[in-house]
């Protein structure tokens, strides 16, 4: 499975800096990989699928990703379309996700939860099966 390419991320900030404040932690590629099974392999590529009907649903409409309520910090994280498909097919192929930065100041309007998209792209197709 081809790695995501870099440049699909935010550029690191610090890149070539010698006073980088994360230099000490070691270098991402350092890591060993893990292996997913093949339950959350398919978990994954039909999150996937439903995130490229939800973007096609939803970015139309103003929605720029999705938010989800982080259980470690209890913050709200907010991911980008683009972002958050990198980052599912960066754990696909890698069986983990490499860190990024958060969206910054994202407007909470522009954001919706899995669970609305769901719902929304259910309710479309609900629709379209009336007529």
């Amino acid at each position: 499975m081809p790695r995501v390419p870099h440049d699909v991320l935010p550029p690191d900030p610090f890149a070539d800096d010698p006073d980088d404040p994360a230099a000490g932690l070691g270098s991402f590629e350092d890591e060993p990989a893990e292996q997913i099974d093949a339950q959350t392999r398919a978990d994954l590529l039909a999150d996937l699928s439903d995130l490229a009907v939800y973007q096609a649903l939803l970015e139309p409409r103003g929605i720029r990703g999705i938010v989800v309520d982080c259980g470690e910090c209890e913050e709200p994280h907010y991911h980008d379309w683009h972002l958050l498909r990198a980052s599912l097919e960066q754990l696909l192929s890698d069986g983990r996700m490499r860190p990024h930065e958060p969206a910054y100041d994202p407007d909470p309007a522009n954001y919706v939860s899995w669970d609305y998209c769901r719902g929304f792209a259910d309710g479309v197709t609900a629709t379209e099966s009336a007529y």
